[in-house]
């Protein structure tokens, strides 16, 4: 799974998390997404790559800026996750 951290900057509110949130829902098959407008990051869960420049273009077409996107390898730590080899 893949872990993509973007700084966006404009988030104001609850209502503009729900807002970046609905709209990477709709334009990508992700497992999970939350934003945070303290921290002015937005954090996606997937199974497959995205696209940088699509992801750029939905965050601007939604009225925020896009500064920054870092991907990362994610694994899932779970109660027992300790015990799988």
């Amino acid at each position: 799974m893949l872990k993509y951290t973007l700084r966006v900057e404009g988030m104001m509110c609850g209502m503009c998390e729900a807002h970046i949130n609905d709209a990477i829902r709709n334009h990508f098959q992700v497992k999970k997404v939350s934003s945070s407008h303290v921290k002015s990051e937005c954090v996606i869960l997937c199974e497959n790559e995205l696209n940088e420049g699509k992801i750029k273009k939905v965050i601007s077409d939604t009225g925020y800026t896009l500064t920054d996107i870092s991907k990362s390898n994610y694994e899932k730590k779970g109660l027992f996750s300790r015990f799988k080899k």
